[in-house]
């Protein structure tokens, strides 16, 4: 009997490990526990798996005091309060397209026997088999788009950095996952971190790459763990090394930790830090495609971005192509956070709408109350009212409607927050994080703070409200990067769908969490 049991962040902190411990020792012999990723349905955690017959029945959620009741139903062939039947047909999976996160919760995360069973490495194989011109025109014609900010194509970054002259050049995985409500980065490189070590050995295949860094945030110790044990696997598997599986191409990655400063996230920030250097932003021209690490040619993509190049290059670019809609191509993992009765992570074709997302996936509000915001793309995406609940999940739509999908966290609140307060918390958010290079984000963000502090305290509302409104426009073309450009998306949002929280008095003045 094989038993699955996550070893993901988000089990572990709800007891996975004194679970997988203890079945250990009530079934000994009996049983061989694997510890598996997460499955991303975050309220049955810990998700106990068993295997019989080749299908998978879980239960959950587990907690220590039931191991003894789920090994007796386990020996007797008895049912168990916590028993969910086949996990593959529970509604949250069987509803998704799981193409980046198929494996993950599935597989041991650092078997190669295992992963290329589950489709792992083919798309190496065949990147090395048809060359780097061809493997970029595939990432180029599926319509891969960044999965970690504006949205840029994945393919033309990569075909700027191989037409750049020079012998030297680098792939930088931005693992900096750093917005409110996000997860799926540190889930995938726990659940499945041989998928991030191909994607990354098939981009430096593609431009002339020897060298690859994967920048993770310090607050990340599981996920920095895993991708450490999985670069030493993949390099016995000769899936990095001096000759790529066997062939004329090397590739070597290495594992870089960052401190946890936001603006990191920011891909000439994170250069600077891993050049170790204070993180803060450069200007560009030049982009790091021309000039980037240690003045090199760099590509920089987000973690789910070298994520799907796999499945991409093993199954071919119209596979991929086929799902989404208009220039958003593929599927995006979704992930569901804050007052929300089932939050995970959820991957579905671009599309779907985001009432569909926090409704029917999601389930509405975990207190029970009705929905008043939700907030997609981290802390400086835009909140959208219900009202915009038809809003397709789309870089185009989002941008028309005034918000940004960003990372796709999606983070619900329901009718008792306060919106001024969480205009307010979006300027100090920014005031904290930035990292004082430039004038609108470094002042724009402290003199925020200030006016919606007049605002909340019923001081001259209306000019302070155009005083706001002006100043967001300063910071929202005038800032070097996204984090005081973006700023303005929250505080302008709330201003527009929720005035009447601007127009209130005797306010107190922390923001709500």
């Amino acid at each position: 009997m094989r038993i699955f049991v996550p070893a993901d962040a988000a089990a572990v902190a709800v007891g996975a490990d004194d679970v997988a411990a203890a079945l250990a020792r009530e079934l000994g012999d009996g049983a061989t526990i694997v510890r598996t990723g997460s499955r991303g349905m975050l309220w049955l955690e810990p998700l106990v798996e068993v295997e019989r017959d080749g299908a998978r029945f879980g239960f959950g959620p587990v907690a220590l005091s039931d191991v003894p009741a789920l090994v007796a139903a386990l020996a007797g062939g008895a049912d168990h309060p916590s028993a969910l039947g086949l996990v593959d047909e529970l509604p949250f999976l069987k509803s998704q397209t799981r193409l980046s996160f198929a494996r993950c919760g599935v597989i041991d995360p650092f078997s190669v026997e295992e992963y290329e069973r589950h489709g792992g490495i083919a798309g190496l194989r065949r990147a090395l088999a048809i060359g780097p011109a061809a493997t970029i025109s595939e990432v180029r014609e599926s319509g891969l788009r960044g999965r970690g900010g504006a949205g840029f194509p994945t393919g033309i970054k990569w075909q700027t950095v191989a037409d750049a002259p020079g012998p030297i050049k680098y792939i930088v995985c931005n693992a900096d996952e750093g917005d409110s409500g996000t997860f799926a980065d540190r889930m995938i490189m726990e659940g499945d971190p041989l998928a991030i070590v191909e994607g990354m050995a098939i981009a430096g295949f593609s431009v002339g790459a020897g060298q690859g860094y994967i920048y993770i945030r310090s607050e990340y110790p599981h996920a920095i763990d895993a991708m450490n044990r999985a670069i030493e696997v993949a390099r016995g598997a000769k899936l990095l090394g001096a000759s790529l599986l066997g062939s004329d191409h090397g590739f070597e990655l290495e594992v870089r930790v960052g401190a946890g400063a936001y603006v990191c996230g920011e891909e000439t920030s994170l250069l600077e830090s891993l050049e170790g250097r204070r993180g803060e932003v450069r200007a560009k021209p030049p982009l790091p495609a021309h000039v980037g690490l240690f003045g090199r040619p760099t590509v920089i993509n987000n973690v789910l971005s070298l994520g799907a190049v796999p499945f991409i290059l093993a199954e071919g670019a119209k596979a991929y192509a086929d799902y989404g809609m208009g220039r958003s191509r593929g599927t995006m993992p979704i992930q569901l956070a804050g007052n929300i009765r089932y939050g995970g992570l959820y991957e579905t074709p671009f599309g779907i709408t985001l009432g569909e997302l926090v409704m029917d996936i999601g389930g509405g509000t975990q207190s029970g109350r009705p929905v008043r915001a939700v907030q997609v793309g981290g802390p400086l995406g835009a909140y959208f009212p219900p009202s915009l609940f038809d809003t397709p999940f789309d870089y185009e739509a989002f941008t028309a409607a005034g918000g940004l999908i960003g990372h796709a966290g999606v983070v619900v609140f329901d009718d008792s927050v306060d919106m001024a307060k969480m205009a307010r918390f979006a300027m100090q958010f920014c005031a904290v994080e930035s990292c004082g290079k430039c004038t609108p984000c470094r002042i724009g963000s402290t003199r925020g703070i200030e006016v919606i502090d007049r605002i909340i305290a019923g001081n001259e509302v209306e000019a302070n409200i155009a005083l706001l409104t002006d100043l967001c426009e300063t910071m929202k073309f005038g800032s070097l990067c996204a984090l005081g450009g973006f700023t303005p998306y929250p505080v302008m949002s709330a201003l527009t769908y929720f005035p009447e929280d601007f127009r209130k008095t005797a306010k107190t003045l922390e923001p709500t969490r």
